[in-house]
């Protein structure tokens, strides 16, 4: 892939990836009614039931920050600064670190049963793949394919 044919890809590439954080954020707000969190947690004590409730905020809150920077700072990625690259990295980690539980921690029984949750995770396990994959990628192009060539 020449450099400008790679830098056209990111570029259109860090608005769809930017957007797509979004888009699992629709999906994580059906978290809590298709799972029945407000039946489940009920069984927790008050102190772990408000410990779930504010860790999942914080996800919810990364995959926004997530979301905002890689739009906020579309320039600066595509231009491999110092600083996006950094950022660029690490969440290209977090999604590759997200798909690795998923495959090595839970099981295919602890997922709930239907087709709508076999077709929502498997959506869901191909664009954090496709997040991980984007971030990764403009990490290894700026610092080892761009300088090589």
């Amino acid at each position: 892939m020449t450099d400008s044919l790679a830098q056209r890809f990111f570029n259109i590439d860090l608005w769809l990836i930017g957007a797509a954080h979004f888009v699992i954020l629709l999906a994580s707000f059906q978290v809590p009614y298709r799972l029945h969190w407000k039946q489940d947690l009920q069984k927790l004590m008050s102190f772990n039931r408000k410990l779930l409730w504010v860790q999942s905020g914080f996800t919810v809150l990364t995959i926004i920050a997530f979301g905002v920077l890689t739009l906020m700072l579309h320039t600066e990625l595509l231009n491999g600064d110092h600083a996006a690259l950094g950022l660029a990295l690490f969440i290209g980690i977090y999604w590759t670190a997200r798909i690795l539980v998923d495959a090595l921690y839970f099981s295919h029984s602890d997922w709930p049963k239907g087709k709508v949750f076999v077709v929502g995770h498997t959506l869901l396990t191909s664009l954090f793949f496709t997040l991980a994959a984007s971030y990764v990628g403009l990490f290894i192009w700026h610092v080892w394919l761009r300088s090589n060539s």
